[in-house]
């Protein structure tokens, strides 16, 4: 019986050697020493020596299953911007289907939708659903294909299995990645429990397994207190099929309920009282809100205020075209909302009373003046006619008069980073938001300032982009910033900590130079 030497070469030229170790050996995986292999004559067993030891190929660490899902996924993410707020998409068709939540578009027919390349499109809302709150958009002037996510099976969901959604948190932070784990199953309302961090804006994003499929559309969370960190539910990846596949049969349609008609308001100074709750119009984010009416004229001067102790009152004020002018969280003193603003053009108002937080109900009051006379003037004239009404008005008695505003000062807050803070997703760092009203043309300077925390400080403008940061360096107790307002409109301003375990007393102040 004759012994051969088998070489690198000849072994792949050898049709008795398995496809397995050819491809060992093209990789160079297998290391030989003379003699490498070693067969005798007429048998089929192979000797390696050695043979190294070869990591499975699917072993991955957590950080490469990471990257590698948002890089799979992330291209078929988009960011949806309707009429009352913002949302998230997964496009699941190249030629432009985008799958959603219903109330991300409720009371839109048209919505415009940003993908990941920053490039818009018009989107035509064409098919929703209450139950399930589904919704899709077709995109309009696609020229070529688009990038699309693959939807998973509902059967192969476990509990305990990695969870990864991608979204648009608070409308400002498009492409976040979040993780964690399927933490239950609800069969009887086809909803995934995942503690992955969700937030308002990820309505209608992807949550996705480690193959980067879809195996949910994020919907709500569920909290028992008034920060936005709870429960994520997400509809399950079989109704989801089922949604598109009748959607694609022309079984389900555009049937977006019109937003109820205004409530008309007299701006008098006297404070209405009013209820939110569950059976009230919902935003994007699911939060409820109450619109409200009133005419107006170029040049007039407005203040209105929305105060509560059961909720966190958020104001929003559109114009007759339907654009948005001014919005406010907390100017009015503690988290109570205020609009102090000059009236852009002539026509019909609508004022959206709203919660920051979803899911909140509570009583709230709505008061507010119109008029010729100075904001700070009126404001007077509103806190006193506040005072006077105080106990007349049900449900009133934690009205506070208004102050007036005090010269050259636009905000002034002293908080802390805590307990009642927001969470950036993206660090865990804390952070608190606050608005006011500019006029472009304004210089303003603005400062925060903490000794317990090195403060981070971003100003964004009223269509939500960066205007500038300020890193709090090299000082680390200070991060101020002076610019030139662009436009006028709402401007938001972010309290946030450099580092994410920073938290502590802050003051804040908006300083209007000229």
């Amino acid at each position: 019986m004759s012994i051969r030497i088998i070489t690198k070469e000849t072994a792949l030229q050898d049709g008795s050697v398995k496809e397995g170790i050819k491809k060992l050996i093209t990789k160079g995986l297998v290391n030989f020493v003379v003699p490498s292999l070693v067969l005798s004559g007429g048998i089929s067993a192979i000797a390696i020596i050695p043979l190294t030891t070869i990591a499975p190929v699917n072993a991955q660490s957590d950080e490469e299953i990471n990257i590698r899902v948002y890089k799979l996924a992330s291209p078929a993410v988009v960011s949806i911007q309707s009429q009352l707020g913002n949302g998230s998409g997964s496009i699941v068709d190249p030629q432009g289907l985008v799958l959603t939540n219903a109330h991300v578009v409720r009371g839109s027919s048209i919505v415009t939708v940003i993908l990941s390349d920053k490039r818009q499109f018009r989107g035509v809302v064409i098919a929703n659903s209450r139950n399930p709150d589904l919704a899709m958009i077709r995109l309009e002037g696609v020229t070529e294909s688009l990038p699309t996510i693959q939807i998973g099976s509902s059967g192969a969901i476990q509990v305990g299995q990695r969870a990864f959604a991608i979204g648009n948190p608070f409308g400002r932070f498009a492409g976040t990645l979040t993780t964690g784990i399927i933490s239950r199953i609800d069969r009887d309302r086809q909803k995934l429990q995942t503690d992955a961090a969700l937030n308002p804006g990820n309505s209608g994003g992807p949550l996705l397994n480690s193959r980067a499929e879809l195996v949910g559309v994020n919907t709500e969370i569920f909290t028992t207190n008034s920060t936005n960190s709870g429960i994520g539910l997400a509809i399950e990846a079989d109704t989801v099929k089922q949604f598109i596949a009748e959607v694609r049969q022309g079984k389900i349609g555009n049937n977006i309920a019109p937003i109820n008609s205004p409530k008309v308001i007299t701006l008098n100074g006297i404070p209405l009282a009013f209820t939110l709750g569950a059976t009230d119009n919902t935003l994007p984010d699911g939060s409820y809100y109450k619109a409200y009416e009133f005419q107006g004229q170029a040049g007039q001067s407005l203040v209105i205020e929305m105060r509560s102790n059961e909720i966190d009152p958020y104001l929003v004020l559109f114009d007759a075209n339907g654009r948005k002018v001014a919005e406010d969280d907390d100017s009015g003193g503690g988290k109570d909302a205020r609009i102090s603003i000059t009236l852009p053009s002539t026509g019909k108002y609508t004022l959206y009373a709203n919660s920051y937080e979803v899911g909140q109900v509570g009583r709230f009051t709505l008061a507010g003046l119109l008029g010729n006379s100075p904001n700070n003037q009126l404001g007077n004239q509103l806190g006193n006619q506040q005072g006077n009404q105080q106990g007349n008005q049900q449900g009133n008695n934690f009205i506070a008069p208004l102050q007036s505003d005090n010269l050259g000062i636009l905000l002034q807050k002293n908080g802390v980073l805590g307990s009642q803070s927001r969470v950036f997703a993206r660090d865990g760092s804390l952070f608190d938001a606050f608005s006011f009203n500019g006029q472009a043309g304004q210089v303003v300077s603005i400062e925060l300032v903490s000794s317990d925390f090195h403060p981070y400080l971003v100003l964004f403008s009223p269509d939500s982009k960066v205007l500038q940061e300020n890193d709090g360096l090299p000082s680390r107790k200070n991060a101020s910033m002076t610019l030139q307002l662009p436009v006028t409109g709402t401007y938001r301003t972010i309290v946030n900590a450099y580092d994410r375990n920073g938290k502590g007393s802050y003051q804040l102040i908006v300083k209007r130079l000229r």
